[in-house]
Order: C-alpha cells, then sequence, then structure tokens
C-alpha cells in the first residue's frame, strides 16, 4: 500500500505568542486526525521553525513526496511564488523527491460555513430565525494590503458570506493599509440601518491585529451605546481541538484536492491556476507567465 504524501503548513510570519500557538495547535490537530501520513509545518519568513528546516526533517525522515499547503486566505504574491521556486528547487536536490502546492484556504463553502458558525457562536444562537438573521449586519474585518487584489478577496468573502444566508448585510473593514478602518465600517453599518452587528475577524488565528480588532470595536461601541455590536473569535477559535475542527478540515480538504489533482501553480499576474511543468524553478516561472500573459 501506498503512503499518502506528507503534509506540509507553511505559515507566513512573524507571528506572535498567540499566533504561533495556534499554529502549533493545529498542526497537533491534524497529526491526530491523520496517523497515516506525515504532519509538518514552519514558517517561510521571520518566526520559528524555519521552513527549510522542516523541509529537511521531512526528507530525512523518508518522506519522498510532500504535499504544501499555505496557511493564507488568498493568493500572496511573491510569497506564494517564493513557495513555488522553494519547492522545485527541493525535487532537484532530492531524486524521486515531489513536492506539490495546494491551493490557498479562500472563502470557499467550508470556510463560510466555519465563519457562519463563528458567527453564532458570537450571538449565542440567537440570530437562527430569519427575522433574527435579518435584523442582524456582519462587518467582515481583513488584514488589509497595498495590493488591491488582495483587499478584493476580502470583499469577495463578504458576498459569499451574504449570499443565502439571511443577514441584513455583511460589509468590510480593514485593520490597516486600506479603507474604511474599523470604526468607519462601523459608521457604515449603522448609516444603513443596522440594529445589531456582529464583526467579524478574516482572521486564522488569534493575535496582534484580531485584537487590534475587538479592542476598536469596543471603544466605537462605548461611544455607540444605542447600537447593540458583538465581537466574533477568529477562524481557528482558541487554538483548541473544538475550535480548529473546521479549520483542520478545511486543511484535509486542500490536502486532498492537491493529491488527486495535476501539479498546478498560479500566474503571478492574476493567480489563476495554469500547468505546471517539472523544470528549473526560474524557467519554470518565467514561461508560465509570460504564456498566461497571452490571455489578458
Amino acid at each position: 500500500m501506498t503512503t499518502p504524501p506528507a503534509l506540509l503548513l507553511v505559515g507566513h510570519g512573524p507571528q506572535d505568542d498567540d499566533g504561533a500557538d495556534a499554529f502549533r495547535s493545529l498542526l497537533s490537530e491534524l497529526a491526530a486526525r491523520n496517523p497515516e501520513f506525515p504532519v509538518a509545518g514552519g514558517f517561510g519568513e521571520q518566526s520559528p521553525p524555519p521552513l527549510d528546516g522542516v523541509v529537511t526533517d521531512l526528507a530525512e525522515a523518508g518522506a519522498t513526496r510532500v504535499v504544501a499547503l499555505p496557511l493564507t486566505l488568498a493568493p500572496a504574491g511573491e510569497s506564494d511564488r517564493a513557495l513555488a521556486a522553494a519547492l522545485a528547487r527541493e525535487e532537484e536536490l532530492r531524486d524521486g523527491a515531489s513536492y506539490l502546492c495546494a491551493r490557498p484556504l479562500g472563502p470557499e463553502p467550508a470556510l463560510l460555513d466555519v465563519l457562519e458558525q463563528r458567527l453564532d457562536e458570537a450571538l449565542g444562537g440567537s440570530a437562527r430565525t430569519p427575522a433574527d438573521r435579518a435584523a442582524t449586519t456582519v462587518l467582515l474585518v481583513g488584514a488589509g494590503a497595498a495590493d488591491p487584489a488582495a483587499n478584493a478577496e476580502v470583499h469577495r468573502a463578504a458576498r459569499l458570506l451574504w449570499e443565502g444566508r439571511g443577514y441584513g448585510g455583511v460589509e468590510t473593514a480593514f485593520v490597516s493599509h486600506a479603507a474604511p478602518d474599523v470604526a468607519s465600517g462601523l459608521d457604515r453599518c449603522r448609516a444603513l440601518g443596522a440594529q445589531r452587528i456582529v464583526v467579524l475577524p478574516y482572521f486564522l488565528f488569534p493575535g496582534a491585529q484580531p485584537t487590534r480588532i475587538r479592542l476598536q470595536t469596543e471603544g466605537w461601541a462605548a461611544v455607540h451605546p444605542e447600537t447593540t455590536v458583538v465581537s466574533a473569535d477568529v477562524i481557528g477559535s482558541g487554538g483548541t481541538p473544538a475550535g480548529l475542527a473546521g479549520l483542520a478540515g478545511l486543511v484535509e480538504e486542500r490536502y486532498r484536492e492537491a493529491v488527486t489533482a495535476a501539479p498546478e501553480a498560479q500566474c503571478g499576474s492574476c493567480g489563476a491556476r495554469v500547468p505546471r511543468r517539472r523544470r528549473s524553478a526560474e524557467a519554470d516561472t518565467s514561461e508560465r507567465n509570460s504564456g498566461h500573459a497571452e490571455a489578458h
């Protein structure tokens, strides 16, 4: 019987202690749920453990096939390209090794279900009737970035979360680098007639930015006591097995998809999925982007 590929989670740093602890908890949860294949994880930037060391450890443990999964909610541009290039180099260095890169998690049905669960938890189960949900407006808060495409992914998630779930509306805001900020987003919800607002952080793990969202929400609510405002938890709620179950299931879905699908990579211009040939990282990236550019 063929051993399934190892799962390599790729975090993006730097991480604070809360985020790093939640990342390790997710690794433990996935390892417990999937004893049939190795599960490991590292960070591609400044936080330990470094990704290259984890890849080496997997190889030394006998893992010849690895599925690398970026723990991001949208394509991460240069970080994704750097990961693809690093995996291609590993294939060239290790005879018989095979490295696949899974898609980012993204706002697809399983993730939207987890977001809806966080909303229900924040409301204490009180917004389950059509009338209650219609009176609830959600403010989905992303990190914010200088890249408009990354910010557009938060708007896409908000639209998909609103479709068919009965909420009065789903608006967007950002912690930094993009408008509107949290207070302005709450002002917009209030101006649109929201009777009750749930602030939902679009983050995988707890950390400094979700904490900042909660503090800004509490500050706004103190000035506007006439509006009911509650804060929801992050996607990987609390770093506990129960809170991480939905996120772990989504990771497993991406892993299975990568194992059964042909290897793919992303166009550096638009993020579309295009075939990845087994060549050097530099030649592969150059040909993939120039060829796909003809479609734009």
